[in-house]
């Protein structure tokens, strides 16, 4: 390539003349591509932000200038620019870059970034911090999509910074998309903005006008930015959200066009105070199917790079994903009982909601990057007599832990909590594995926690959630994890279970194996292989973490002599230790040991080897059965 193969570093960025950054950035967005297509990862965000992504590093004296890029969807080109394009292949492979912001990873990443709406606060904070320090020679720039400045915590930010007389520049990326479309009132107010006839006639022959001189003086410029803000305001039906606020706005301009960018960043490197400046682009840029199909390509997989048609797997006989099973489960549930209704913030697509809402529109509730509200929500539909199944991810689930506790739990409102992407996600890494869940739940009380084994446990639970929640009974936690299941014939007729029992799958002796969820299937196949070793432990499928079935572990721990728990998750205060406080209770004294996720955040990487690192592949559990075995006296 012939600007691309040159960029190291921003230092080498800025050797570049301005007419030839266009070109540059067509050949970052083919690299993307070109890398994405057989390496996946978040194609559309960041094909999306490619010019803004130049421009920054092009005005700014990053790192020593602060840029925090929100949820780091759209962080690719970033990256490529700041010294990573030899990595870029490696991107969110085990032991590879990762595909987020990461402050371990590059000095150019000022602050950690995966989940939504924290830019704001994060730049503020390092802004204010600047100030206090005397450290005036430095900028703070926050890049936050249309969907994610709709997030609770944005809004916060925004009101905190509009009072304080902080330098910051706040990028407001505006494709109208978050995962799905966009719908919310945020995004029908930021759509007026930029449809507005009044002010874009406006802004166009403005700028024409004062562009056409040479030089204008600081006086006169301060005036057009007062009379032009006051004009902005009256053309637009009434005064700009963000300057209500305290933000001087500015825009909305071309986020494509790189050279008017870099203009406009260098004009707003100057003025004090903070600042909102907004730019239109379009998710997917530069690829036309990801431009026309949008959701789809936000991380579509492997796709041919010259036409993007996606390179379908073979899923001919296998098993569905979790998330189906859900999705067409809760739509038989919606079929039979109107009060059945889905909640999801933001994840329709993700969680396979849009399959109830395809024929239930008006009972299926995206409420935006919004999971305290989604749980808050809930909690209120149940209170007016609904059935409400709130699907959130299990990492998002984290951001309503006041909510489930306060609106919910504390009030025993039968809300079902279906936590998606639960355990060890992959190659989306520490800031998405699901992994502390379990944990953080069972301290609550109230709380009704479970996991399935398989599809048909997933159904299961999913009718004894939604007969619970009818009887008017405690909220309910059903967890499972994202991808595929393990059976073909996954449409059983559900059954109601028993709350709080587990089951024996296979009777042994000396040895048992408490499994929680998914990771039962993993054992049961290092099982069959202990067969060889003539070594047959018993099985237990506990399902319900809380209430845990008490009368099982007696039964369990009266007959083997060693215990062995399995999960995907941290291992202080899941099963392990829910196990451990009922043998200390019961003056028990069975050897425990476990196989849980120690205290420590998890890597990406794909799922086998992050497994296999874990002890959680086949082979590793039956290296650890079987030392079990031997050395029970």
């Amino acid at each position: 390539m012939k600007y691309l193969d040159k960029i190291d570093s921003p230092a080498d960025l800025k050797k570049l003349s301005v007419s030839e950054l266009p070109q540059l950035c067509e050949e970052i967005r083919d690299y993307i591509i070109s890398e994405t297509s057989h390496n996946p990862g978040h194609l559309g965000s960041s094909l999306g932000a490619v010019e803004l992504a130049v421009a920054i590093h092009y005005v700014f004296d990053t790192p020593n200038d602060k840029l925090v890029w929100d949820v780091g969807h759209q962080a690719y080109a970033h990256k490529i620019i700041t010294g990573r394009r030899e990595q870029f292949h490696n991107n969110r492979k085990y032991h590879g870059i990762s595909g987020f912001p990461t402050m371990s990873e590059s000095e150019y990443d000022a602050f950690g970034t995966g989940h939504a709406s924290t830019s704001i606060s994060a730049i503020l904070g390092m802004a204010q911090a600047a100030q206090l320090t005397g450290d005036q020679n430095r900028s703070h720039i926050a890049v936050i999509g249309d969907a994610s400045i709709g997030g609770g915590m944005a809004f916060e930010a925004i009101n905190e910074a509009g009072i304080r007389n902080v330098n910051m520049l706040v990028i407001l990326n505006d494709n109208k998309m978050a995962i799905d479309d966009n719908r919310s009132a945020m995004s029908s107010y930021l759509l007026h903005i930029t449809s507005s006839p009044g002010y874009n006639n406006f802004k166009t022959k403005a700028w024409n006008f004062f562009t056409s001189k040479r030089k204008i003086s600081n006086k006169i410029a301060r005036w057009i930015s007062e009379v032009g803000n006051g004009i902005k305001g009256f053309l637009l039906s009434g005064s700009n959200l963000f300057q209500s606020l305290g933000f001087r706005y500015f825009g909305p301009a071309n986020g494509h066009d790189v050279k008017v960018l870099v203009k406009t960043l260098r004009d707003l490197k100057s003025i004090p105070g903070p600042k909102l400046l907004h730019v239109i682009t379009v998710k997917g840029k530069g690829l036309k199917l990801a431009e026309e199909h949008q959701t789809t390509y936000h991380a579509p997989g492997q796709f041919d790079p010259e036409t993007g048609l996606l390179i379908k797997s073979n899923a001919v006989n296998q098993a569905p994903k979790y998330q189906d099973v859900f999705g067409e489960t809760i739509l038989e549930f919606a079929r039979m009982d109107e009060k059945v209704v889905g909640i999801t913030p933001a994840m329709a697509t993700g969680c396979s909601l849009t399959i109830m809402d395809k024929v239930f529109p008006e009972r299926v509730f995206d409420v935006g990057i919004a999971e305290q509200h989604a749980v808050t929500f809930s909690a209120g539909l149940a209170v007016g007599g609904l059935v409400p199944f709130c699907n959130i991810y299990s990492t998002f689930l984290q951001r309503s832990y006041d909510q489930i506790v306060h609106d919910v739990a504390l009030q025993k409102l039968p809300v079902i909590f279906c936590i998606d992407r639960g355990g060890v996600v992959g190659e989306d890494g520490v800031t998405h594995q699901g992994i502390f869940d379990l944990a953080f739940l069972r301290s609550i009380p109230n709380m009704i926690i479970s996991s399935p084994l398989n599809e048909h446990e997933l159904r299961n639970l999913m009718l004894t959630a939604y007969r619970n929640s009818q009887r008017g009974g405690l909220p309910f936690a059903i967890r499972y994890p994202r991808g595929r299941g393990v059976l073909k014939d996954w449409h059983n007729e559900p059954e109601e279970l028993q709350i709080g029992k587990g089951r024996v799958l296979k009777k042994g002796s000396d040895v048992a194996v408490l499994t929680l969820g998914p990771l039962g299937n993993n054992v049961a196949s290092a099982l069959e292989m202990l067969k060889q070793q003539n070594i047959e432990p018993t099985h237990v499928d506990m399902r319900f973490l809380k209430p845990i079935d008490e009368d099982l572990l007696a039964d369990i721990a009266a007959r083997h002599k060693v215990l062995i728990t399995v999960e995907d998750g941290v291992a202080q205060g899941g099963l392990f230790s829910a196990v451990s406080e009922f043998l200390s209770n019961r003056k028990l004294d069975n050897r425990l040991e476990h196989v849980a996720i120690e205290d420590h955040f998890v890597p990406h990487g794909d799922i086998p080897s992050l497994y296999k690192e874990l002890g959680f592949d086949a082979d590793s559990l039956v290296e650890k059965i079987a030392k079990a075995k031997s050395e029970i006296q």
